[in-house]
């Protein structure tokens, strides 16, 4: 064991967290099986709400049994409800019941009755991951979208949500904390709402303290979720929006939960811009921290939704370079070209479960394609693939040896974190620079330039003072991309390289110009989502005397 390794990683844990993970552990309550409370009313009167169709994700029932997760199949049949031999998070899919509210769902309403009768039939309360507190917050979520959409409860549903909720009620992840815990909130809200009476009331009122300690946490006063992952935070703007629809629905006008809706609004609204700043011209979320597409329903959806609640962000993002603080993104637009700039801390440092070590990282699009970008998320839990995504080398940033500037460890850990610093905008250049690796030899510090013009980027990297040891800068290519050298120039060394798309290689999309440093390409692998893997290219730069430099151009 590592113990330093430990001690950075738990020195920054809340108290909270430490004697939650111990109650967690040793507290195991005992389901309560008494009738359930009667059903909740729909709210009425002049200030009444109809039911929003929410934002739906993409289908993940292929037949009555067959399921896909994170890109990967299997049949019910099979494998059961909670197969040791399956990964955990797929086995959490299983229960989350996300198809009930999914495209095209009315399609499928058989299976759907068919697979919640089912699952009642094998996953008796209190056992397996079944009744893991978060796939029991996402089920009841789920489960009551798709009641108020008009799906009748028979008895034993209703009598199983109660039960449910009464679990979940004393299976908070206080241990957690973050999206987890918000979650758990979330889905005590959505009980309380849906059923009535004393029981009921509980369960909101325990919801609605929990929203109204964690959304000031969470959401940061420029809008993004404090995981700085986009793709949760796209999930965190769809919790509000449900929110917002639920307590439409189902409050009275001066009900505690109806005094929450300012406070939602006002979130929403600053989410929608920031989601809006952090994807590229084709909907595509910046790959920073754990991001993958498929997970969180699409971007165009929730603008859907979000204008149907009545939600307007506070303008759109226009040309010109937008720092997003205090969660440390820059967004940068110029003619025919984005750039999406990481100048962030990794995330709480309570909670940084979801961060990579990609701090200066960037991606680029340009003429509405992506050219620059990290590498994504395909894999979750303790695999040496996880290692390698979360892993400096995996983003568009420099890599000093074989070290990565978070100390990044066993799916979702981290020891020693890379922390921003001297983070400037002057005019279209924007400079940062980092102390990840200052804990080596040396103790150097990594800077970085980006300069955007009219046709051009230009990307200059410093490690002062320069080390012995070989630092490259990488720029992951997209997918579908090719590069070459020109061909006047040398394959290993050359100082110009041209990137053009498959499809039509007469038409060069970029030219790389390396004015300082060796250039040379390095094959990987993309992950467009889970369980989804595609070649792409690298062009790595190594650093001479500790800088290098890359004049990036395009044609229009």
């Amino acid at each position: 064991m590592n113990l330093g390794r430990l001690w950075r990683t738990l020195r920054w844990l809340k108290a909270g967290q430490l004697w939650g993970r111990v109650r967690f552990r040793l507290v195991r309550p005992r389901p309560e099986l008494a009738p359930p409370p009667p059903l909740r009313p729909a709210a009425s009167g002049s200030t009444a709400a109809a039911w929003v169709v929410p934002a739906a994700r993409e289908a993940s029932l292929s037949s009555p049994t067959r399921m896909r997760f994170l890109g990967v199949t299997h049949d019910l049949a099979e494998v059961g409800w909670d197969a040791p031999e399956l990964p955990l998070l797929w086995r959490y899919n299983q229960h989350y019941f996300d198809d009930l509210n999914a495209a095209d769902a009315a399609a499928r309403r058989d299976w759907h009755r068919a697979l919640v009768a089912r699952w009642l039939d094998a996953n008796p309360p209190g056992h397996g991951t079944a009744w893991a507190p978060y796939p029991v917050s996402l089920r009841i979520v789920n489960w009551i979208k798709w009641f108020l959409a008009g799906e009748p409860v028979p008895p034993d549903w209703q009598a199983s949500l109660a039960v449910q909720a009464r679990w979940l009620t004393r299976r908070l992840e206080w241990h957690l904390l973050g999206n987890h815990l918000f979650v758990n909130a979330k889905a005590l809200v959505y009980a309380g709402l849906f059923f009535d009476g004393p029981e009921a009331q509980q369960w909101l009122e325990t919801g609605l303290r929990i929203l109204e300690r964690e959304l000031p946490e969470q959401i940061l006063t420029d809008g993004g979720q404090f995981e700085r992952s986009p793709m949760y935070h796209a999930l965190a703007l769809e919790d509000v929006l449900d929110l917002l629809n639920l307590i439409g629905v189902r409050a009275a006008p001066a009900s505690p939960s109806a005094r929450l809706v300012p406070m939602l609004r006002r979130h929403a609204a600053g989410m929608l811009f920031w989601l809006r700043c952090l994807r590229h011209p084709d909907g595509a979320l910046a790959r920073f921290n754990d991001t993958a597409e498929g997970i969180a329903p699409a971007t165009d959806d929730i603008e859907r939704y979000a204008a149907a609640l009545g939600i307007e962000a506070a303008g759109a993002p226009s040309d010109g370079v937008h720092p997003l603080q205090p969660s440390g993104y820059v967004r940068a637009t110029r003619g025919d070209a984005l750039a999406l700039l990481d100048v962030a801390p990794i995330g709480p440092d309570y909670l940084p479960g979801h961060a990579h070590a990609d701090t200066l990282s960037f991606e680029l699009s340009v003429q509405g394609h992506e050219l620059v970008v990290n590498r994504g998320t395909s894999v979750y839990g303790d695999g040496p693939r996880r290692q390698v995504e979360r892993g400096t080398a995996a983003h568009s940033t420099v890599q000093l040896g074989q070290h990565d500037s978070s100390e990044v460890w066993a799916g979702f850990r981290v020891g020693r974190r890379a922390r921003p610093r001297e983070v400037s905008v002057d005019g279209w250049s924007i400079s940062a620079a980092h102390d990840g690796y200052t804990h080596l030899p040396g103790r150097p510090l990594h800077r970085r330039r980006w300069h955007l013009e009219e046709h051009g980027l230009t990307v200059h990297d410093e490690l002062a003072p320069a080390v012995a040891e070989p630092a490259v800068a990488r720029y992951h290519l997209a997918p579908g991309l090719r590069c070459e050298p020109e061909a006047d120039a040398d394959a290993e060394g050359s100082s110009r390289w041209r990137i053009w798309h498959d499809a039509d290689p007469r038409a060069p999309l970029a030219t790389a110009h390396v004015r300082r440093g060796s250039g040379s390409l390095e094959s990987w692998q993309h992950a467009r989502r889970f369980g989804e893997l595609v070649p792409a290219t690298t062009l790595a730069v190594r650093l001479e005397a500790g800088a290098a430099e890359v004049h990036w151009t395009w044609h229009r």
